[in-house]
């Protein structure tokens, strides 16, 4: 079937099928039983999801708000509610953190469905703090810690795999480069002004396309609520 060929499904038994890393932008379901369906989608805010005319995003952003107290400064436009937002997150994932230390031990090396254990999670908000705030903002010649953890996709356009840890680090060790990610980030934060905000950088990933020092910070703002939700959703299955 060519790429660009609709799909058309008719009297279809999907019941349990999943789906990860699939495009169902622009998809159309009619008279469709959906009990129990299941949709995690990371950038929902961005975009509309209709069910039956209705857009829902606007009510799954304001709960996810209300079930996470500060999320709704991971976009904030000035320092204070920057500050704000960071410390919220902080306070967030500490309380993570300690559920998932008093749980069995291995807890935090488990992955289900494949996703990123506890660990992995964290290893990977190490990477993107260095990432946005190492990289793009301060321009550091070696931004990135070697517990960092990326996604696949970084490991080309010339990006130096070489600087990371080829074994499994300890939790402890872990916990030492995420809190000194999270000091770095606050730091920063401490003394950011209105003018730094409006600066320009290179994006990560894309050196031709330049965004704000603004834009930076709310990639690492949402990051850290993201995979909070991943996280503690994960933990729930381990109960």
């Amino acid at each position: 079937m060519a790429r660009n060929e609709v799909k058309v499904f008719v009297d279809e038994d999907l019941r349990g099928a999943r789906f990860d890393r699939s495009t169902l932008a622009g998809a159309v379901m009619r008279g469709v039983d959906v009990s129990g369906l299941d949709i995690d989608a990371p950038w929902l805010a961005e975009t509309a999801l209709l069910v039956n005319g209705v857009d829902v995003v606007p009510l799954v952003e304001a709960e996810l708000d209300r079930r996470f107290p500060g999320r709704d400064l991971r976009r904030a436009s000035e320092p204070a509610g920057l500050r704000a937002g960071w410390a919220a997150a902080e306070r967030a994932w500490a309380a993570a953190v300690d559920r998932v230390l008093a749980m069995p031990v291995g807890a935090v090396d488990v992955s289900i469905h494949g996703e990123w254990s506890f660990a992995q999670t964290l290893r990977h908000l190490v990477f993107a703090a260095d990432a946005w705030l190492g990289k793009a903002i301060l321009r550091l010649p070696q931004p990135f810690h070697p517990l960092g953890q990326s996604h696949v996709e970084y490991e080309t356009d010339g990006f130096d795999m070489s600087v990371f840890a080829t074994e499994q680090p300890t939790f402890e060790a872990v916990l030492r480069a995420r809190a000194e990610r999270q000091a770095m980030v606050r730091d920063f934060l401490t003394t950011l002004t209105p003018d730094l905000l409006a600066e320009s950088r290179p994006s990560v990933w894309w050196p031709e396309k330049v965004v704000s020092v603004r834009h930076c910070l709310h990639v690492i703002l949402n990051e850290e609520w993201q995979h909070l939700r991943f996280a503690l959703r994960d933990l729930d299955v381990q109960r």
